[in-house]
């Protein structure tokens, strides 16, 4: 399990470390592209949901309590791209089935 830091540890939500990998990549994307964007998170403990503007102006971290690099699926990236480009803004969906499984080595 890891975090998601929006500037302060008060704006913090824990996050699996798989889904978390998959949100810096998207997050890092469009950040870079200085494309502000909603995200619009479950927080863990069942007290709601909270929703952050994500602006490159504010710092934030991406904590992994794991020590594996996690596989990207590509399909994945792509379908939280695209919710991070639409009108509701990024929103935690499941892992679509990728063609290619990753290799064991």
């Amino acid at each position: 399990m890891g975090r998601f830091i929006y500037d302060t540890m008060s704006n913090s939500v824990d996050i699996d470390d798989r889904t978390l990998a998959h949100l810096r990549i998207v997050v890092m994307n469009k950040l870079r592209r200085a494309e502000p964007f909603m995200f619009d998170v479950e927080m863990g403990d069942g007290s709601g949901r909270r929703s952050f503007w994500m602006h490159p102006g504010v710092p934030l971290q991406f904590h992994f309590f794991g020590s594996r690099q996690a596989w990207i699926n590509r399909a994945w990236i792509e379908d939280l791209m695209q919710a991070a480009s639409g009108p509701n803004g990024l929103t935690i969906t499941p892992e679509p089935a990728e063609d290619k499984a990753p290799e064991e080595g």
